[in-house]
């Protein structure tokens, strides 16, 4: 479906770019026979886009969500390119008189959610001539095609009568003509019956049609329902801006105030002003009457002074006289003379008094006179000041009063736009309160319509209990588990989500998403229960099955309660969980015992194992170590370069072992990072518990190997044990590092360094075990005495003999290696039972016996460590040829 719709897709983005832009091409013969074959397109592709839609619904409800990525990618990019195509069609004149194009949603749908499939809205396209009667007119016409066959029938069987006579002679039995006669009611009845299939058929056609009406219908409802919205809020943006407006009406008689109060204050300066005016002009008036008296003083200093004048003439004339007198009586009148003087010096001595108090009243006049020019610059200005304030008041007053009167105009206007407002929201607010109900009534239509699903879908599931195809279907307990654990997670949800609904019954998202969760969880639980009982004990089968229809009975009781409003806020979700919660029980009780270990703990563990495991490897090398240096002590000569040659590769072992050890535990760190996400290590682990429960296995065997291979390098030390023990120790330590790095491996990621330097690091572990092999090897053929073979003094008799018992020795050792063998491969067939792995199929495939091995030729000698590496392989594969399997692991 997703090639169809992308073939659709690029046919219309083909014919699409055929076409100009720049003109009207839907107008024009050329474009019209160009966009005629998109008509089919657009209905081909709202199917498609429906049933696409519903399938990856369905499949998500089936698979985890990360196998469908690569669906959504797909529909997404689908989605948006036919989102456009009905965009650029929609626009097309030449569409919208044929075809009615359907719009798709703003957002793809959200797959990751079921209830998502309910806000899914078929797209309906809709041609202009479309006519449904031809379609019955058609069906009709079929009918009646297959009518007539019954017609031909019987006119065959009258022709075959009249032709060879009745079946039984020429004589009609009543019987016979009781049988014609049910035959042609039977055949009445049959066209009477065809005549109500098609009535019915018409009938229900007419129905879809019906349907389909209403559906378009509810169509546009839902889009009146959005315009009448969009217009809600509209008005509502309206009323919010008449608010502002009103706020700024608010503002402006404040700013109103506040001029008057500014006028009410300048008129208080201009009273200030005035009466400062008036100071002033009483000061000028003062200083006019100072500058009066001044003058006055002037005039009375300039009389004085004529006064002086005149006296002085007088006196001038009085001593012309005097002088005359003197000449004519000198001497009489001497003492007079004197006198005279006398009197004229105290003359001089008043004027020159009277000539300073004149320069003194003249300097005071002059500073009256400029103190009088000042005084009347200070006039002036203050009358400039005085003229420029009442111009300003004047026109203060003007814009006060026109703003007045536009502000009581604007406010009029307010209150008339403000009045048929209010009367729109009144009829708004019915309107809504009309749309709340219904949205009530809508919402709970929703929550049936829900309910009724669930309860079908849980019904199917209380079906299965008793459906005998089911028999053959199992399950492990612990997705039964799983699955119990996930429905009562949902039922605390579903809780919340009634809770919600019953605070606010205008949202019931929650309370639908909810039921789709717990149905599905629930009904999933149900079916696992059944299945898992098909697997367990008849005791703890019968109980489990029992604690499902439980479970599914207290369900639907539940949902019943739903179903109406009285009873919906006394709905109880208790009886559900305590039959979950059985179910869970019944779950734990049948999960195996090596997984009592709680998954909180296996983060722990794996950290404690792999600190253990480390420990154990910096013990054994101390211990190599003293062992060494006792080893020194104690030997010499070619005992003494034998032991030191296999503790020097035990310790080159060790190291190599820990190097891989830190290398493994930074790849498992890495993992965990890369893979836990938003959760905890500890949940990481606990969400991977077989990994983990393997990660655990293979570090106990590497510390346990490591602490074999020590035990076994001191007995050889020692003399107290076997070369073959330490041979076998570092084969198995070097199984138990493969075991680990197969472990490590499983979730890493093909491109980490961290897995390249453990694949090195394993490579390593595996030369240096060799190098142990050789060196335990080399240093037995050192050691061992080999008694030389004296054939000298033998006959051919003897030497027979000596052959035969050789021989006896060579199938007794070959039946001992045989028996050994099947020994070895019993034991480990019992570790991997004890491990949990092995699955018992000795009923189904009988264990092939081990062949009898031919005889091997002795190995060669195998040299020293410090040779290639090509040569301890071929000294490992030569120990696989004496009888010593490799240790196999298990990836978990």
């Amino acid at each position: 479906m997703f090639d169809y719709m992308d073939c659709e897709l690029k046919l219309a983005e083909a014919v699409s770019r055929q076409l100009n832009s720049a003109i009207a091409v839907s107008q024009m013969a050329a474009g019209q026979c160009k966009l005629a074959p998109l008509i089919q397109v657009i209905q081909d592709c709202s199917h498609l886009y429906h049933y696409t839609v519903k399938l990856m619904f369905k499949l998500h409800s089936c698979l985890p969500p990360d196998t469908l990525q690569g669906h959504r990618d797909r529909f997404h990019e689908q989605f948006h390119s036919l989102k456009v195509f009905f965009k650029r069609a929609s626009d097309m004149l030449y569409f919208k008189r044929l075809i009615q194009i359907p719009r798709l949603p703003d957002n793809p749908p959200n797959f990751l959610r079921a209830s998502a499939l309910d806000e899914h809205v078929k797209p309906v396209v809709v041609m202009a001539n479309e006519t449904p009667e031809e379609e019955e007119t058609q069906v009709e016409s079929l009918i009646e095609i297959n009518n007539a066959q019954p017609v031909e029938q019987q006119v065959v069987e009258d022709v075959f009568q009249q032709t060879f006579g009745p079946p039984n002679g020429s004589a009609i039995d009543d019987r016979d003509l009781q049988i014609e006669n049910l035959k042609k009611e039977v055949e009445m009845l049959r066209s009477e019956l065809e005549k109500i299939k098609l009535e019915a058929q018409k009938y229900i056609m007419q129905l879809k049609g019906q349907i389909n009406t209403l559906e378009a219908e509810v169509e546009e409802q839902r889009k009146q329902k959005q315009k009448a919205l969009v217009d809600n809020e509209q008005l509502r943006d309206e009323l919010e801006s008449l608010r502002k407006q009103k706020l700024d009406s608010e503002k402006k008689e404040g700013d109103y105030a506040e001029m008057e109060k500014k006028i009410q204050a300048t008129e208080v300066r201009y009273n200030k002003m005035k009466e400062k005016h008036n100071e002033l002009i009483n000061v000028h008036a003062g200083l006019l009457r100072k500058n009066a008296d001044t003058a006055k003083q002037l005039t009375v200093s300039q009389q004085n002074r004529d006064e002086v004048a005149r006296i002085k003439e007088e006196l001038e004339f009085q001593m012309d006289q005097v002088k005359r007198e003197s000449e004519i009586k000198l001497e009489e009148h001497t003492f007079q003379i004197e006198q005279l003087k006398t009197e004229v010096e105290s003359k001089k001595g008043e004027l020159a008094r009277l000539q300073q108090s004149l320069a003194n009243t003249e300097q005071s006049a002059s500073t009256f006179s400029s103190k009088l020019t000042a005084l009347e610059g200070v006039k002036d200005s203050l009358q400039s000041q005085l003229t420029s304030r009442e111009s300003e008041l004047s026109s203060v007053k003007n814009v006060a009063q026109e703003t007045e009167s536009l502000f009581n105009q604007e406010q009029e206007k307010r209150a008339s736009e403000i009045r048929d407002l209010n009367e729109k929201l009144d009829k708004k607010t019915a309107d809504e309160q009309k749309l709340y109900q219904k949205m009530l009534e809508d919402q709970f239509k929703i929550i049936q319509g829900t309910v009724r699903e669930a309860e079908n879908i849980i019904q199917d599931a209380v079906a299965k209990l008793d459906d005998p195809l089911h028999i053959r279907c199992t399950s492990s307990p612990d997705y039964l588990v799983n699955r119990a654990k996930s429905a009562i997670d949902s039922l605390s949800f579903l809780a919340n989500g009634q809770t919600k609904y019953i605070q606010n019954m205008t949202d019931a998202s929650d309370l639908v998403g909810g039921l789709a969760q717990f149905a599905h969880l629930a009904a999933d639980t149900i079916v696992n229960g059944s299945a898992t009982s098909h697997l367990a004990p008849p005791e703890h089968g019968d109980r489990l099955v029992d604690n499902c229809r439980d479970c599914g009975s207290q369900s639907l009781q539940y949902l019943n309660e739903l179903k109406d409003k009285q009873t919906l806020e006394g709905a109880d979700l208790t009886n559900v969980r305590r039959a979950l919660q059985n179910i869970l029980g019944l779950g734990e009780e049948l999960r195996p015992k090596s997984l009592d270990i709680k998954q909180e703990e296996l983060g722990d563990m794996v950290d404690k194992e792999m600190a253990a495991t480390s420990a154990a490897i910096e013990d054994a090398v101390r211990r190599i170590e003293e062992m060494m240096n006792q080893a020194r002590k104690d030997s010499s000569g070619v005992k003494l370069e034998v032991n030191e040659r296999i503790l020097n590769s035990c310790t080159a072992l060790m190291k190599a072992i820990r190097l891989l050890v830190v290398t493994s535990t930074d790849l498992q760190k890495e993992i965990v990072e890369s893979g836990r996400g938003a959760a905890t290590t500890q949940e990481f682990y606990a969400k991977n518990s077989r990994w983990t429960e393997g990660l655990i296995s293979a570090s106990k065997a590497v510390g346990w190997g490591a602490t074999q291979l020590v035990e076994s390098a001191d007995k050889v030390v020692l003399h107290k044990g076997k070369y073959e023990e330490l041979i076998v120790g570092s084969h198995e330590i070097a199984a138990s590092t493969a075991q680990l790095v197969a472990a490590s491996k499983v979730k890493a990621d093909k491109d980490s360094k961290n897995l390249g330097k453990l694949q090195q690091c394993s490579r390593h572990v595996n030369e240096m075990a060799a190098n142990v092999v050789a060196s335990t090897r080399s240093g037995q053929e050192q050691i061992e005495e080999k008694d030389t073979m004296d054939f000298s003094g033998m006959s051919l008799i003897k030497l027979k003999k000596e052959e035969m018992e050789s021989q006896v020795k060579v199938l007794e050792l070959e039946t001992m290696l045989q028996n050994e063998r099947m020994h070895l491969g019993e034991l480990r067939k019992k570790h991997y039972v004890l491990a949990g792995v092995f699955e018992e199929t000795e009923g189904a495939v009988k264990p092939v016996p081990p062949q009898k091995p031919e005889i091997q030729k002795k190995p060669q000698l195998a040299q020293k460590p410090n040779i290639p590496p090509k040569t301890d392989h071929k000294a490992v594969t030569a120990m696989d040829k004496d009888g010593v399997y490799q240790a196999q692991f298990i990836n978990f």
